[in-house]
C-alpha cells in the first residue's frame, strides 16, 4: 500500500502549495476524490512578499469531503 492510499479514509486534509490551485490539485490527489466530492476553504492565499523573497507564504487550503447520501 503506497503512502497516499491511506488518505483516502481521512474526511479532511489541509495543504500548503505555491498557489490555492495547487493545493487544492494536491489534496484531492492525496484524498482520491473529484472537486465535486469536495468542500474547499481557502485559509490563506499565497503572498509573495517584497521583490518574491522576504516575507512570502504558501497558500494554505483545507478540503473537506462531502457527506455521501445513502
Amino acid at each position: 500500500m503506497s503512502k497516499d492510499q491511506g488518505l483516502q479514509n481521512i474526511n479532511e486534509i489541509e495543504i500548503e502549495a505555491k498557489t490555492a490551485q495547487e493545493a487544492i490539485k494536491i489534496a484531492l490527489s492525496k484524498l482520491g476524490t473529484e472537486r465535486s466530492q469536495v468542500d474547499v476553504k481557502v485559509l490563506r492565499e499565497e503572498h509573495k512578499g517584497l521583490f518574491s523573497m522576504h516575507g512570502s507564504k504558501l497558500a494554505k487550503v483545507r478540503i473537506t469531503k462531502k457527506l455521501q447520501k445513502q
